[in-house]
């Protein structure tokens, strides 16, 4: 169980879905955050919609992630909104230093109707290398992990959106690897497969990989 910070409250899982009712779209952000120089993306579903091409299903939220060093760049082009931090079942609102450091979630809330916009992923990181969640040995720099649309909006490479889907898979993260393996190339595949083999030996998704 990790530590948790005092205070913040137990999540409302059956509020969730309004609250999210409102949650923006990757080019609202995108527009919000032009010209900053942490090395943001968008990601999950909605960054393997971006690498598609075209939306493919309905997205209850959006997730960005940032370096967790710049997040104070993201957070300081959203005046008048708040972040809260959110972990293991449990929401602070408002969060500081204290509580931004134990979680690694942050939803952006409107505070004049309570809605959540969009999720802050704060990853950790040493400079400019990524270091991956699930696997501290396995470390990439932003560039090799950053890819963007036509118009330009970065997003998170398809191979690891599906690496982080895998640790649970919901029907829509089996319906986000199956739509999108076809549009996989041989390199892409390998690379996964190794990083499945890597994190998750024997994942069902290997097989398909490998066809």
């Amino acid at each position: 169980m990790p530590w948790l910070p005092p205070g913040g409250v137990e999540l409302d899982v059956d509020e969730l879905d309004a609250r999210w009712a409102d949650a923006w779209r990757p080019e609202q952000v995108a527009e919000r955050l032009l010209g900053v120089d942490a090395p943001w993306c968008v990601a999950a579903g909605w960054a393997l919609d971006l690498f598609r091409g075209e939306q493919s299903r309905a997205h209850g939220d959006l997730e960005i992630a940032v370096p967790a060093a710049g997040f104070s760049e993201i957070q300081a082009r959203f005046p008048g909104y708040v972040f809260d931090a959110v972990g293991s079942g449990r929401v602070w609102a408002a969060a500081e230093a204290e509580e931004l450091a134990a979680t690694h979630q942050t939803w952006l809330r409107d505070p004049a109707s309570g809605r959540f916009l969009f999720d802050v992923f704060r990853e950790p990181h040493e400079g400019g290398t990524w270091i991956c969640r699930r696997d501290d040995t396995l470390r990439l720099s932003y560039d090799e992990i950053i890819e963007r649309t036509a118009d330009g909006i970065p997003y998170l490479v398809p191979e690891l959106v599906l690496l982080f889907k895998a640790k649970a898979p919901r029907p829509k993260d089996e319906a986000d690897f199956d739509g999108v393996l076809p549009l996989l190339g041989r390199a892409r595949r390998d690379t996964l497969a190794a990083w499945l083999e890597r994190v998750y030996p024997g994942h069902p998704w290997l097989a398909k990989l490998v066809e």
